[in-house]
């Protein structure tokens, strides 16, 4: 049958106007979930019952993690509780965001959060926070601030800790467990009802066990109260999944882990302090979720990729974290400094393409502004080092820049050409 070619070229027209449409939807859109269960270390969620974080994790993974930094170097990083949650935020450590323990002093809003970069590239897109703890809305994200951009929260329910009528505080902290039972429910409702594209999710109940008691059947038992929440919002975020065919990343992590003595304490560099674990419904995990041991810094990066986010290229050289989904070139910089030379290393992941060194003499992304980089060298990923000449700064901010992600390090030289350490001052 002959088909009339101006009918045919309106179907093909219309075909093609319908395509990103029928792609969109097949895909769904994209949502996120990142949930902060403070203080519980590794070895504690392994000995748990947690069938919902069990489920989680068998659909994506669970690895160890790690925070606090470069242990010993400029970017070592107090494992406290606000100290690591600017951390997952920012994607960097306590050297550029300054949030240095929970009275968070002077934050550094050069160095957005993942709030931030999702509100200014998709000003639509809805944001939301559930937590015990208001200052995690109105200090961390800063939510109204000048500095922030006067972003907003769309969906909040936080600051649960102030309200003492409906949760008379108990010497044994039984009001935080109802605070946590509220917040796990009122995410659960907003998710179910509302989906919001990126939710923060924070419990603190264990944590206060752990103060409290130490390592101890009621830490036990916080945690087994912590994964039937995380069920809850699971199961909304299924719901979600199945009934609106929406694409939803969540992601589980603790901020720090606690003293190997008594279990009460935190903010040390104790290898059971820094050791703390992650679990996601991720699919597409590389080899350094799978083989490493990610860094807290790490889900602000995957979050920026499963969203499709299109981040400053100056901000990407300042982050510390690298994504644990999807396609990773290199990981783990190492930078030493020796008689006007800067040996550089990392482990690449993938053997193909070119690694750029670029150098700058300068910090004014601090201050709001920009840097000068100079293209120094370029080698195959593969060699998994190089050294480059340097002389007469002392301070270096080296990027490396692979085919799909960078890394960066700092040095800083005293008076004297010997390395510092960039500790916050007294």
């Amino acid at each position: 049958m002959k088909i009339n070619g101006h009918i045919f070229l309106k179907k093909l027209l219309l075909i093609m106007c319908l395509l990103p449409v029928l792609t969109a939807a097949q895909s769904g859109k994209k949502k996120v979930v990142f949930i902060i269960v403070d203080g519980i270390p590794a070895d504690v969620l392994e000995k748990q019952h947690t069938p919902n974080i069990d489920r989680v994790a068998a659909v994506g993974g669970y690895t160890r993690a790690y925070v606090g930094g470069e242990r010993g170097g400029y970017s070592q990083t107090p494992t406290i509780s606000a100290v690591g949650y600017n951390s997952l935020l920012t994607g960097t450590w306590v050297n550029k965001h300054n949030v240095w323990d929970n009275n968070i002093e002077a934050p550094n809003y050069n160095y957005w959060s993942i709030f931030r970069h999702l509100k200014a590239q998709y000003p639509e897109k809805k944001l939301a926070i559930f937590s015990s703890w208001l200052d995690n809305r109105t200090k961390l994200v800063g939510e109204g601030l000048s500095q922030t951009g006067n972003i907003r929260i769309d969906y909040k329910v936080d600051g649960l800790e102030l309200d003492t009528v409906s949760f008379p505080h108990d010497e044994a902290r039984d009001f935080m467990h109802q605070i946590d039972e509220r917040v796990a429910n009122e995410a659960t409702d907003h998710i179910w009802n509302h989906a919001p594209d990126l939710s923060w999710v924070y419990l603190e109940y264990p944590d206060d066990m752990g103060h409290y008691y130490g390592d101890s059947e009621q830490l036990n038992k916080a945690v087994e109260y912590a994964d039937d929440q995380i069920g809850r919002i699971w199961k909304a975020i299924e719901y979600r999944k199945q009934k609106h065919q929406e694409d939803w990343l969540l992601v589980i992590t603790t901020d720090h882990g606690r003293d190997s003595t008594s279990g009460r304490h935190h903010g040390g560099q104790s290898d059971r302090e820094r050791t703390t674990w992650m679990v996601t419904n991720a699919r597409d995990l590389n080899a350094h979720f799978k083989d490493g041991q990610p860094g807290i810094v790490d889900i602000m990066p995957s979050i920026t990729r499963f969203m499709d986010l299109s981040i400053p290229r100056e901000a990407l050289m300042e982050t510390d974290g690298v994504p644990f989904i999807g396609a990773v070139s290199a990981v783990q910089p190492t930078a030493v400094y020796q008689n006007g030379e800067i040996q550089l290393t990392w482990k690449a992941l993938e053997k193909k393409g070119k690694m750029k060194v670029w150098l700058a003499s300068t910090n004014n992304y601090k201050a709001g502004g920009k840097d000068e980089y100079k293209l120094l060298k370029t080698v195959p990923t593969r060699n998994e080092k190089v050294t480059i000449p340097v002389n007469g700064y002392n301070y270096y901010k080296i990027v490396l820049e692979a085919p799909h992600n960078f890394l960066n390090k700092w040095i800083t030289l005293d008076m004297n050409g010997r390395i510092g350490n960039n500790q916050k001052p007294n």
